[in-house]
Parts: structure tokens; C-alpha cells; sequence
């Protein structure tokens, strides 16, 4: 499943993405570092693509050849709000409630 870095919502791609493809929940371009399955924070020039040059504006739209839309695992939010409770109960249950 391909998600949109921005708004988080399912991206539906039918064809190679090209350099000014946008999402269409909000725009953001898509073409671009942050949804590039070689984007790794922290890597030199945040790429695991050694022979990629250098993006300066990891969000805006480029021409990179070696931009692969990454895959996503869809997030629940139901989830969220479970790991919530339980860390809220462990805390409780820790140091007793208020």
C-alpha cells in the first residue's frame, strides 16, 4: 500500500510517477524524497542510494532515477488509542490512581 508522507491517506498509482505528480487529497508532491522507499534519515544525504545525488528539498518534487515509491503498512487507528490505554494502565497500576 503506498501512503501519502503528508497526509498519510492511500496513494492509487497506475503508472510510473512522474516528476510533477501530486496527491490528490492534498497536493503534496509526490515524486519526492520522503516517499522514496531509499529515504533514511540520518544516511549521508538521507538516501540508502549511494549513487543518488543530493536533494535539498527532501519534500518537493525531483528528478531522481532512483525514486521508488515506498510501500506502507496501513496504520489503525484503533490501535493507537489501545497502546494509549495500556501504557495509561500500566502507569496506574505502577504508581497507583489519582
Amino acid at each position: 500500500m503506498k501512503i501519502c508522507s503528508k497526509c498519510k491517506k492511500e496513494v492509487v498509482i497506475v503508472e510510473k510517477i512522474g516528476r510533477s505528480a501530486t496527491c490528490k487529497n492534498c497536493g503534496a508532491w509526490l515524486h519526492s524524497c520522503v516517499n522514496c522507499r531509499f529515504y533514511t534519515p540520518g544516511k549521508h544525504n538521507d538516501c540508502n542510494e549511494p549513487q543518488a545525488e543530493y536533494v535539498r528539498d527532501k519534500e518537493g518534487a525531483n528528478f531522481c532515477d532512483y525514486f521508488v515509491f515506498k510501500e506502507n503498512k496501513p496504520r489503525e487507528s484503533a490501535s493507537v488509542e489501545d497502546s494509549k490505554k495500556s501504557a495509561r494502565d500500566a502507569f496506574n497500576k505502577l504508581f497507583g490512581d489519582s
